[in-house]
């Protein structure tokens, strides 16, 4: 009783009796605390209102027939089908979905903001970076392509003309989808009639930004968050949240599971050797270094280092090597990235700048350097962007001489998952 479990947990005569009264007291608190969060959920369920998506029509069935270049795995065709229950009854839908990177997610963004277009609702795509941003736009457009349906971009770097008549051309309605970043929710924004909100990497953003897109139509639209990482923050909103939750747990056909492995900094030699031997079979390789200090002069420092020793390994004209950093113009960046995107370089060496976003399915290996300095989420994000082709792909963890024994779990518990 719980009279026995505050006498127990004050004077117990053994182990045992404190061992009952402490379970009985974080029992009661984790069913309290889950009732009330079944409250809100249920609430939400009951009295939320969404715009109703009430038919499959022309722009979803003709891309799913005509258009897809690849079938949709049975993951993806759980969470289309669990993302049209949601929109079509006249609830909000809200509803995160978590897939690893690679598992199809954007595929299944796209096909949801094209039922919105069946049903005459605009849609935004949000991601956290420019990189990001124009990958999404360069994909969806790409695969729009056959079916004329307008898709703009918008970021922080979009000239003013241009701002003004994207703008302008999201007041009327006249995109059906609008990708972005940040920039997507300032006050100008205003949109016809937006019925679906697809917020990538979710983990980026704050609930007071995704708030912002609510207020974004008098009845707010439906939320989609994606994320590759489980993050503790994500689940602990999915098991504690108002968030339902889709889990895309298959990849694509053809694709291998990443092996990820731990190194020390003495295994250097073995490492670089076995780059060279993947080099010799036509694959490409990242190798990425932390921004360890605060200062971006010190990082910049540590890239250079960094990048003369990768030299050292690789000598030029056997070995070409690409090189991004977030101190580069935009303009070199992009030269650089696209000499190794076309396989004129064999090897990246970045900082976290290519954490997201960056697709090479020629790349086969993924070296992290001091990666006891990087954290759960940035290091699945790092290890997403090899795998992304048909061959076996490789991470390699290295860590300095000095890692704690946090840093040593983390890095463990990535190398099983």
């Amino acid at each position: 009783s719980r009279w026995d479990a505050f006498r127990f947990i004050h004077f117990p005569s053994g182990t045992d009796e404190h061992g009952q009264a402490l379970r009985r007291l974080k029992f009661e608190e984790l069913l309290i605390s889950q009732l009330r969060l079944a409250m809100v959920r249920s609430t939400r369920h009951r009295y939320s209102r969404g715009h109703v998506f009430a038919q499959v029509g022309g722009h979803f069935n003709t891309f799913y027939q005509e258009h897809l270049p690849f079938a949709l795995t049975g993951a993806q065709k759980r969470v289309l089908k669990e993302i049209r229950q949601d929109t079509g009854s006249g609830k909000q839908m809200n509803r995160l979905l978590q897939g690893d990177v690679g598992s199809g997610k954007t595929v299944v963004a796209l096909m949801s903001m094209l039922l919105a277009a069946d049903n005459g609702f605009q849609s935004c795509l949000m991601a956290p970076t420019e990189i990001l941003a124009r990958q999404h736009f360069d994909n969806l457009s790409h695969l729009l392509a056959p079916m004329a349906l307008p898709v703009r971009i918008l970021t922080g770097s979009t000239k003013a003309a241009e701002r003004k008549k994207i703008l302008a051309e999201v007041e009327k309605g006249a995109p059906d989808i609008l990708i972005g970043t940040h920039a997507v929710l300032e006050q100008q924004v205003q949109f016809r009639n937006l019925g679906l909100a697809i917020i990538d990497e979710q983990h980026r953003f704050g609930v007071a930004q995704r708030a912002v897109l609510w207020k974004k139509n008098e009845v707010p639209p439906h939320m989609l968050v994606m994320t590759a990482t489980p993050i503790p923050r994500t689940l602990a909103m999915t098991a504690y949240g108002d968030l339902d939750y889709s889990i895309m747990d298959e990849l694509p056909p053809g694709r291998l599971l990443v092996l990820t492995v731990h190194r020390a900094d003495d295994s250097r030699p073995q490492v670089m050797e076995f780059i060279k031997g993947e080099i010799a079979k036509g694959r490409q390789a990242y190798i990425i270094f932390p921004l360890i200090e605060e200062s971006e002069k010190l990082d910049y420092e540590d890239l250079m280092k960094g990048y003369e020793h990768v030299k050292a390994w690789f000598p030029e004209p056997q070995y070409w090597i690409s090189m991004v950093h977030g101190r580069m113009p935009q303009e070199q960046k992009d030269v650089n990235m696209q000499r190794f995107v076309r396989g004129e370089t064999h090897i990246m060496v970045s900082t976290t700048v290519i954490e997201v976003g960056v697709n090479v399915p020629n790349a086969s290996v993924m070296v992290i350097e001091s990666s006891e300095k990087f954290g759960l989420s940035q290091l699945h994000q790092l290890r997403g962007r090899v795998g992304r082709g048909s061959e076996k792909s490789y991470c390699i963890l290295l860590t300095g001489p000095k890692v704690s024994q946090d840093a040593r779990e983390r890095l463990s518990i990535l190398c099983e998952t």
